[in-house]
């Protein structure tokens, strides 16, 4: 009962490298958006607030059916990715990191807002009066202050990713080995007769992971705030 089987750690090494690649792609973004919407005024603004956070409101199978028709063989933008450049991304795993990248974005993006919003403006002000640009007044000033909220930001992007099941499954599909994430295999064991020693196991391996991403998170915030 308690030997994990060759599905179950490809499912596990499969939520790990989707979540772990998509946090790598969103996490620039994302800083620039939360210090966009924390410290600076342009036209549209409301707008890009709306759109970022939509993905946190939106039914996840209504996600995933809106990546289909935009990404999909016959979307505006998967047909001539696939004609062009060969590339196709719905049902792939590919696709399984763009749904986990749009899927936590509004998390990592609303911990790094309210982290900006908490940098006190006279510390760039000083900054530039020493003669540093606003560039170089963000990486010496607001970025170190702001490194709790972006950690924070990113292990719950990171965790929305590895729970994320119907965007999931509605525009990556759950192709084994490939992106069939834990949520999925879970979902897979559980439809199975006979499935419910490897469903228990696969809920124990996300529960590890969960832990370890909590611990992870305490530390590296413990560890910044101590800097």
């Amino acid at each position: 009962m308690w030997s994990i089987t060759e599905a179950e750690w490809q499912a596990l090494w499969v939520s790990l490298s989707v979540a772990g690649v998509s946090l790598m792609l969103s996490m620039p973004l994302a800083l620039l958006t939360g210090w966009a919407l924390a410290r600076w005024q342009f036209w549209g603004k409301t707008a890009l607030d709306i759109l970022v956070h939509l993905p946190l409101v939106m039914p996840p199978v209504a996600l995933g059916y809106l990546l289909l028709l935009a990404l999909g063989p016959r979307g505006p933008l998967g047909e001539p990715l696939e004609e062009w450049f060969g590339i196709t991304v719905a049902f792939s795993w590919t696709g399984a990191v763009i749904v986990a990248a749009v899927s936590g974005f509004p998390l990592a993006v609303r911990a790094i807002r309210i982290s900006a919003e908490n940098v006190e403006e006279r510390l760039l002000q000083a900054a530039r009066t020493l003669g540093k640009s606003a560039f170089g007044a963000f990486l010496t000033v607001a970025l170190p202050l702001m490194v709790p909220g972006i950690v924070a930001g990113g292990v719950l992007a990171f965790a929305r990713a590895l729970g994320e099941f119907g965007a999931t499954i509605t525009f990556a599909a759950s192709i084994p080995g490939e992106t069939r994430t834990l949520p999925l295999a879970l979902h897979t064991f559980l439809q199975t007769p006979g499935g419910e020693d490897a469903a228990l196991r696969v809920l124990i391996l996300s529960i590890t992971v969960a832990v370890a991403a909590l611990v992870t998170s305490e530390y590296l915030v413990r560890r910044s705030t101590r800097v």
